[in-house]
């Protein structure tokens, strides 16, 4: 399932000297979600509520979190904690993850439940089952362990459910690729390390990975992947394909070949601007503007018979618009062109993985440049 950073835009953290001072981590849904079961559990063995809760990471680390949340009822309790993303630009920040817990019969084992908030999984390819709560392998994993523990240390068999609940978090999925892969009513409880580690590429890519294999479980021969939201529509105006078909694939073209390497789908569409596309043309597969620049003497040899004059402007060119710009005016058709070397670069990439690729550029306003064949 994606991960709880899915937002594009970015939280700045100035520093003193005018600079920008190192970004801040943060914790992930998944370990949230351990501290308040643990803290909720606690308060049900003992009657107290551990605040700050210590909870122990996969990877050993032992963070404290405070509680925002404390209630303790008949034979039931619940806690709360406020998520702290850090750094990251992540949709979740500042939400609360509410755990509620209470004892079942006897033999009845840790069973976990999505409350408000935290969605269902109802399509196949994930790594939850259909018809469960939206609550990733790691942090049941993570919660699984602080129950046994607490239970044997109170000389009690871990007969627990354990209900998730993210007050608001069905609006926040909105923003994120939940039902687009077929988690329905919120949230998923996500994590593998229990930390955020700001503007990590990783969370794109795993998204791309779950849209990959939910696709494939469903049985689809063909997907759309763009580079953002107007090149998409620009493909989805000819194929009209159904919505678990279309793969954010941003600027990780990378991460989506190198997987379909190994998780092939027969037929590919990847559309994008001309800016991006020139990249994947020139060989690169991270197409963000930190890790990939376009090369202005790239697309003045692809321009070929361009006499000196309009080479030296395309040389000193600023954008790749306005080579693109500058080219058409002189009856030099780039697009086709980027296309084809785009899709040789993912021919490439995919080292001969049965997936039929197709280009399509489009420009700012989502009209179709050109598509390879």
């Amino acid at each position: 399932m994606v991960d709880d950073a899915t937002a594009r835009g970015k939280r700045s953290k100035p520093a003193g000297d005018g600079g920008t001072a190192p970004l801040r981590r943060g914790w992930t849904t998944g370990a949230c979600a351990t501290a308040a079961t643990k803290a909720a559990l606690t308060a049900l063995l003992t009657g107290t509520f551990p605040d700050p809760v210590t909870i122990r990471l996969p990877k050993g680390e032992e963070p404290a979190f405070p509680l925002a949340v404390e209630s303790l009822g008949d034979g039931v309790a619940s806690a709360g904690i406020v998520k702290d993303a850090g750094d990251d630009p992540d949709v979740t920040h500042g939400a609360t993850v509410i755990a509620s817990v209470r004892f079942l019969p006897q033999g009845a084992g840790i069973v976990f439940r999505a409350g408000s908030g935290v969605g269902m999984v109802m399509k196949a390819g994930l790594p939850v089952p259909v018809g469960e709560a939206a609550i990733n392998p790691v942090p049941r994993a993570m919660m699984r362990a602080e129950i046994e523990a607490l239970c044997a240390k109170h000389g009690y068999a871990p007969d627990v459910e354990v209900t998730i609940s993210v007050p608001g978090g069905e609006a926040i999925a909105e923003k994120t690729w939940n039902p687009r892969l077929g988690i329905v009513g919120g949230l998923s409880i996500l994590g593998t390390t229990g930390i955020v580690h700001p503007f990590s590429c990783s969370a794109w890519i795993h998204s791309i990975h779950r849209g990959v294999d939910v696709a494939r479980a469903e049985g689809l021969t063909h997907v759309i992947a763009a580079t953002g939201s107007t090149s998409e529509a620009a493909a989805q105006t000819i194929y009209g394909l159904p919505e678990i078909a279309l793969i954010d694939m941003g600027d990780f073209a990378g991460g989506l070949l190198k997987y379909l390497r190994v998780h092939p789908i027969e037929r590919l569409t990847i559309a994008g601007g001309f800016a991006k596309l020139t990249k994947l043309a020139q060989g690169a597969l991270d197409l963000h503007s930190a890790r990939s620049q376009v090369d202005m003497a790239f697309l003045a040899d692809l321009a070929g018979h361009a006499d000196a004059e309009l080479r030296e402007r395309i040389l000193n060119a600023n954008t790749a618009l306005e080579v693109f710009e500058l080219t058409r005016a002189s009856g030099i058709d780039l697009a086709p062109m980027i296309a084809a070397r785009a899709r040789q670069t993912a021919i490439e990439t995919l080292r001969g993985a049965a997936v039929n690729v197709e280009i399509i550029v489009t420009d700012r306003q989502g009209d179709i440049l050109a598509r390879s064949a």
